[in-house]
């Protein structure tokens, strides 16, 4: 994986998104793009510079809303920058 070079400010995080395509019961694969709107996940990248952030560390998969969010590419590649209270979970 290429080196990132984006710091997050303040109480965010930077994500890389994990997507998940599930089947449907009789074996159809349904593409994320195509699923009902739910939490999405990502794996810590960085860590903005407020003690909030002390929750996670840079390797947790985390759950976080749908819409809190903003979206970014580096070197062709998306990225989430997340407000620490959009995040809602650390899945272990």
């Amino acid at each position: 994986m290429a080196k990132v070079k984006i710091a997050p400010l303040g109480d965010r995080v930077l994500v890389d998104p994990i997507t998940v395509d599930e089947k449907s019961p009789s074996g159809i694969i349904i593409p994320d793009t195509a699923q009902k709107e739910k939490p999405k996940q990502g794996k810590v990248i960085a860590l903005g510079t407020l003690e909030k952030v002390s929750d996670v560390a840079v390797g947790d998969t985390v759950l976080f809303s749908d819409y809190g969010f903003d979206e970014i590419k580096n070197e062709g590649k998306d990225y989430y920058i997340i407000e620490s209270k959009n995040l809602l979970a650390v899945i272990k």
